[in-house]
């Protein structure tokens, strides 16, 4: 009996059929046209039209299911491909991150450098022959006259008038081999270009920081290729921004020029504090060589402060840290980012202990001069030394670090 849907038997079948091929993967088969009188069966089926989408010729790919392709040997899995936009997106995420975090790295001290402040210390008399490697001239100016009347009470500086510099230092960072940070004393008795000699503090008096550089020109024979200077206000702050740093006394101190009044034993000292305990001479028995030694040890320890892990990896303590440090020096006009970025490298040799740290040879640390009390330098060694400097060889300068 026919279907109430499907009048005729050749409805129903083709039906069937239809579903079949939907539910089973069989293409459907044509649809037979209806018979006329005088058709045959054969006829009705050559009659079938070539578009019919549902009667696709023998070999052709079915409209409605694409044929299977041909597996081949290096197809790749379904699950790789599944896989494979997410993974390789990720890794572009990652590599756009290194990117941007590795720019940021380079700008950000260009562009706190750009806003350093500047001084001349380009001498005026014959220079020497570059040095290879990088030296610097590193100095911690004495002067009050920048200071407020607050400043000068809080870090108990007195009133004392003119430009002086509490501390001299000579930085080397070789070609290769360790790095040397050598102490020439205030009061080294040397000749000053135009003035003849006196203690080296006076150069700067006299002529600031060209004439301190032309006289240590002078001196040793080697070309200062970068200058640094920080004021006693600026040092202070600095020591407070690394968060303080620990020195161990062996004895009472009580300095009432400087305010350094401790007891023996370790003590974190603050900006304020770690200041007076650089400029502390009168109660040191060595004087002013014992005070070098508190500069260098004092500058170990802020260097070992500031070289942590997190103010490389956290940009925002990156930023912070390059541009507080800029604020706080001031650089010689030919002083260049690529020469700071040597001493930041040979910085961190202090770190590992593989740096060497002493004071230029002395000869009499206590020599009555036209200057006053005055250190004598000890000529001959100290020859020797700037020589093995004048070469880019660091490797036997150990042997100064006993004297």
């Amino acid at each position: 009996m026919a279907d109430k849907h499907f009048p005729n038997a050749t409805s129903a079948a083709q039906h069937a059929a239809d579903l079949e091929w939907l539910y089973g993967g069989k293409n459907p088969p044509s649809p037979a046209p209806a018979a006329t009188p005088g058709t045959t069966a054969a006829a009705v089926s050559d009659a079938a039209p070539d578009w019919d989408l549902r009667s696709p010729k023998p070999g052709a790919q079915s409209p409605h299911k694409p044929a299977k392709a041909n597996p081949t040997p290096d197809a790749t899995p379904a699950a790789t491909k599944r896989f494979a936009h997410p993974i390789r997106n990720t890794g572009l995420v990652i590599l756009a991150l290194v990117l941007a975090w590795g720019a940021f790295m380079v700008f950000t001290p260009f562009h706190a450098w750009g806003g350093v402040e500047r001084v001349d210390n380009t001498p005026t008399t014959p220079r020497p022959a570059d040095t290879p490697g990088t030296l610097f001239l590193l100095v911690g100016g004495d002067s009050r006259d920048a200071m407020t009347p607050e400043e000068r009470e809080k870090y108990g500086t007195g009133d004392a008038e003119g430009n002086r510099t509490d501390t001299v230092l000579l930085y080397y960072i070789p070609p290769e081999g360790p790095p040397a940070l050598i102490s020439l004393p205030r009061d080294s008795y040397l000749d000053i270009p135009g003035y003849g000699p006196d203690k080296l503090n006076a150069a700067y008096a006299y002529g600031g920081a060209a004439l301190l550089t032309a006289t240590v020109e002078q001196f040793t024979g080697l070309r200062i290729d970068g200058y640094l200077e920080i004021s006693m206000v600026g040092f202070a702050k600095l020591v407070d921004y690394v968060g303080g740093i620990n020195v161990c006394l062996d004895e009472d101190v009580s300095d009432g020029y400087s305010g350094l009044d401790l007891s023996a034993g370790c003590h974190d000292l603050d900006g304020r504090l770690a200041l007076a305990y650089v400029r502390m001479r009168y109660a040191d028995p060595r004087g002013d060589l014992g005070r070098v030694e508190r500069q260098r040890e004092t500058i170990s320890l802020v260097a070992k402060k500031l070289a942590v892990t997190e103010t490389v990896t956290l940009p925002w303590r990156w930023w912070d840290t390059t541009h507080e440090l800029v604020k706080l020096v001031t650089a010689g006009n030919d002083t260049s980012l690529g020469q700071l970025w040597s001493a930041a490298r040979g910085g961190l040799k202090f770190i590992s202990g593989e740096a060497l740290q002493f004071t230029a040879p002395i000869a009499d640390p206590d020599v009555h001069t036209d200057a006053g009390s005055s250190v004598l330098l000890d000529a001959t060694a100290c020859t020797e030394l700037f020589a093995e400097i004048a070469a880019g060889d660091t490797s036997q300068l150990k042997r100064f670090t006993a004297k």
